[in-house]
């Protein structure tokens, strides 16, 4: 971040690096993307407004084929693969949950977050690739329940620790948050439909 804002940009980019793929979700169907358009059109769509201060993409496993889904979620957490304003004034505080904690400073702040679910990212298994907080964090004797424990000891006002999935997880309610608005620019103008050059298309097997 501090780097971004050196070089003078209004974004930046911070992504996981256990990411395997991004896919576009489009009519219930999942698509790997070939190139880094999607990540044009996030950027895009966040320029338009002028208080949000985290974009981000829906884990995969969370864009059932059975559901249908809107494209997009304000004022929820954004994980692991982030579009970050440089104008806010929150930075990383907590070795636990760092991201759900900027994203609650944000929305408390009156900020905006926008989740896509028109874009996906596949990202890893926590646990499956090795590094990052694997043994100080995950493996560690109830590990997952001090992480969770430690989102409520900062917001105490909206976390809880639950039993879900099998294992200790935070959960949080951003019912809270719903009336934070999207205020857009001023000189925003909408020119119609744009989808950006992207196809789908059948790639053939080697």
């Amino acid at each position: 971040m501090e780097h971004s804002i050196k070089e003078g940009h209004k974004r930046h980019w911070q992504l996981n690096d256990n990411i395997e793929q991004f896919n576009r979700l489009n009519r219930n169907l999942q698509v790997k993307v070939g190139s880094g358009t999607i990540f044009r059109c996030v950027e895009d769509f966040t320029d338009r407004y002028t208080n949000i201060a985290y974009s981000g993409l829906q884990y995969d496993h969370f864009a059932k084929a059975k559901n249908v889904m809107q494209p997009f979620i304000l004022n929820t957490r954004i994980y692991s693969c982030t579009l970050i304003n440089n104008e806010i004034p929150f930075r990383w505080r907590s070795v636990y949950n760092d991201d759900t904690d900027v994203s609650l400073l944000a929305l408390k702040a009156g900020w905006c977050t926008v989740l896509f679910n028109a874009f996906l990212q596949c990202k890893a298994t926590t646990m499956t690739v090795k590094g990052g907080n694997t043994e100080e964090l995950y493996l560690i004797e109830d590990g997952r329940k001090k992480m969770a424990q430690a989102l409520v000891d900062l917001h105490p006002d909206v976390a809880k620790v639950a039993w879900k999935f099998n294992r200790w997880q935070h959960v949080v309610d951003y019912t809270s948050f719903k009336s934070n608005k999207l205020q857009r620019c001023d000189d925003f103008e909408y020119s119609g439909i744009n989808n950006y050059g992207m196809k789908l298309t059948t790639r053939q097997a080697n």
